[in-house]
């Protein structure tokens, strides 16, 4: 409920306002009553309400509009009488409306009268606050926000994609609308009015927002179309932009024009920035109606109308989500590694898309450069890159080539902070979608590696990636330990793949116990001379594996690092032993000083997933009448879920450098059908 506007009248003047419908005038008339007035009167037209309240001390006085234009009797006047005043049809012209007060010092002493003219107007400020793609008139919850399937509250998109495609800058760099494709990307707002062809001398409309809000919001809106000849119609084309800038972080406040009539006039509020530590998303957009305070002061606010939006966040894709395209590098080195890419992915029915040369510059770590996700709204959806501060050789590819119409982009880089490997995208994963004791996540959560709590000079993800990665809300982060690991990603010991039971997928955790559980049954059954690495300048067989026992002490250290591991997504995933697949990984420490680790041969969970089809590093195990024991292993622990299994030779091309077949591709995917705002 709008808390009523308190209105001054004086005896023997007369006053003119703006009623704004849906509101109320409040008069006191013990302020503006001659200091001898005992008694009151009041009269005005059949188009104005009033209702007169004495106090709480008195009993409340109804008083209806007097048929016939004729005056109320005249009334006791205490120090606490108060007048109501409404409307409830909008003006046609300017001051058509009128109210006199009468007053007495007894019942038949006129000492004054009081007049007030009026124009009544509708001022409604529209947003699609029930977020149904439709900008709906004066929504009772258009000043607020709440999550869930019952919630409401406007959404908005940050505008950071690219309408050019030449001379890139990101749209929410440009102060102006330069194409009208690029309105689809913002929120539509409707300022609704309704009244009299103009509004009287001195009053206006304008937009405002807060200082704190400033930096994360613009407001453009249309301008109107001159009639007249086609040279006028020219001229203003020339001098005038369609969609004139409002508001922005110089500009707190702008006037809007009031059009006359029953009209509304479209606004585009566009997003500047992703929530983040500092910005909770949420942007208040005020619209007031300003009186003339006389000249040389300035206009005063009687009415503000306020809308409330959300700024959409960042959302990763899990593995689980159907794939749309696969992205690869092409290096001097890597050509039958990209052979055996560009035919799983095609067998499978997606698009590949292969990053040159001259554009990679040597490096092929594309899951490192970047993280694909998205941004959502009930008016569009658009796929969004997340580009890593490693800023190596790929640094320039997320934006020059991915960036475009529909397609954007962010990025955080740390000012003060260290940049090391944990800030690679390897990185970062996401969990598909999981309950927790009771606690739904419909859009899985943010898997991140960290130093271990207790280092006191461990490698950590920078804490302006973790900050924006909290800040989007609706993937809650986890935090794991990845910083035992010479690279410290944590897909270099997990991933997820889906499943047609329990939850929908599997977590898979490299596991050197099961590692040697294989290789010891390798043994009993008399396949210890077995080798692994055959072809390979460095074989060994499985019988001088087993009999190393500081190999042995290094990989029970890992096993350590990863049960570490599978506790923490055990409870914050909400996930049984059930859930998760050990595969048989061997790990070796490369260096005594940190006790850092990477996977001994090809590290078989750092795999590709594209739908049911699996892109797994080739580990060159040890052959069994022909056949890779760990090959047979992978196949018999992921065919039963309906996976298919494909072996990709990696080794020398990353295997060797430290990373496999995960590091080396990306791949974006389609949405989630569930909405975020959905959220309980």
């Amino acid at each position: 409920m709008i808390p009523p506007r308190t209105l001054r009248i004086e005896s023997g003047e007369t006053t003119r306002t703006i009623y704004v419908i849906g509101t109320e005038l409040r008069v006191q008339l013990n302020r503006c009553a001659p200091s001898q007035c005992k008694f009151f009167s009041i009269k005005c037209n059949p188009t104005v309400q009033f209702r007169v309240e004495a106090g709480a001390s008195a009993a409340s006085v109804a008083m209806a509009t007097p048929a016939g234009g004729s005056f109320l009797s005249p009334q006791l006047l205490t120090k606490n009488t108060v007048v109501f005043i409404s409307m409830k049809l909008a003006s046609e012209l300017v001051n058509d409306s009128k109210l006199s007060v009468r007053f007495y010092g007894n019942k038949s002493e006129l000492l004054g009268n009081a007049v007030l003219h009026l124009t009544a107007v509708e001022i409604s400020l529209d947003i699609d606050a029930d977020r149904d793609g439709i900008v709906e008139r004066n929504n009772p919850n258009k000043a607020s926000w709440k999550w869930g399937p019952n919630g409401h509250g406007a959404i908005l998109l940050v505008n950071c994609d690219c309408e050019s495609t030449f001379r890139k800058e990101l749209d929410s760099e440009d102060e102006e609308i330069t194409r009208v494709s690029d309105l689809k990307d913002m929120s539509k707002m409707i300022l609704r009015t309704r009244g009299p062809a103009v509004l009287p001398e001195g009053y206006k409309l304008s937009l405002h927002i807060s200082r704190s809000h400033a930096e994360s919001v613009r407001v453009f809106r249309t301008s109107g179309k001159p009639q007249g000849s086609t040279l006028k119609y020219l001229l203003f084309k020339l001098f005038q932009k369609d969609y004139p800038l409002v508001l922005n972080k110089e500009q707190l406040a702008g006037e809007v024009p009031y059009v006359g009539g029953d009209s509304q006039q479209e606004l585009f509020v566009e997003g500047i920035r992703f929530p983040d530590k500092d910005f909770d998303g949420l942007i208040t957009i005020n619209l007031s109606l300003l009186e003339p305070s006389g000249q040389g002061f300035p206009e005063t606010p009687i009415y503000t109308d306020k809308v409330m939006f959300r700024v959409a966040p960042w959302i990763m894709t899990p593995n689980t989500l159907k794939p749309v395209e696969v992205f690869v590098c092409s290096t001097s080195d890597n050509y039958d590694f990209l052979k055996a890419i560009k035919s799983l992915v095609q067998s499978s029915g997606y698009k590949l898309k292969i990053c040159h040369e001259y554009m990679n510059r040597g490096d092929r770590w594309m899951q490192d450069e970047i993280e694909f996700g998205y941004i959502d709204s009930p008016h569009q959806r658009i796929p969004v890159v997340l580009d890593s501060p490693r800023d190596r050789e790929l640094e320039d590819f997320p934006y020059d080539v991915l960036l475009g119409p529909d397609f954007g982009y962010v990025t955080r880089y740390p000012v003060n902070e260290r940049v090391s490997s944990l800030d690679s995208f390897g990185n970062l994963e996401v969990s598909p979608p999981v309950t927790v004791n009771g606690k739904k996540y419909p859009l899985g959560r943010i898997i991140i590696g960290v130093a271990f709590p207790t280092t006191a000079h461990g490698r950590n993800m920078t804490k302006v990636i973790q900050d924006f990665l909290w800040a989007q809300k609706v993937q809650e982060p986890i935090a794991l330990y990845s910083d035992w690991l010479v690279v410290g990603h944590v897909d270099e010991f997990m991933t997820f793949v889906p499943a047609p039971d329990r939850k929908g997928f599997r977590l898979l955790l490299a596991s050197p116990d099961a590692g040697y559980k294989l290789f010891r049954s390798l043994q009993v059954k008399g396949h210890g001379s077995a080798k692994l690495f055959q072809g390979k300048e460095e074989e060994i067989s499985v019988d001088e594996l087993m009999s190393n026992e500081e190999f042995r002490a290094e990989n029970v250290y890992v096993q350590n690092c990863i049960d570490w591991n599978r506790d923490i997504l055990k409870k914050e995933l909400g996930l049984d032993d059930e859930d998760i697949i050990d595969l048989p990984i061997l790990f070796k420490v490369f260096s005594e000083e940190d006790n850092r680790a990477a996977a001994y041969y090809p590290d078989m969970v750092n795999m590709l997933v594209l739908g049911k089809n699996l892109g797994i590093p080739k580990p060159f195990g040890p052959q069994v009448r022909g056949t890779c024991a760990l090959e047979a292993e992978m196949r018999s622990l992921l065919e039963p879920l309906g996976l298919n299994c494909t072996f990709i030779d990696d080794f020398a091309s990353y295997h060797k450098l430290l990373g496999e077949v995960h590091c080396g591709s990306n791949v974006r995917r389609e949405p989630f059908e569930f909405r975020w705002w959905n959220l309980e």
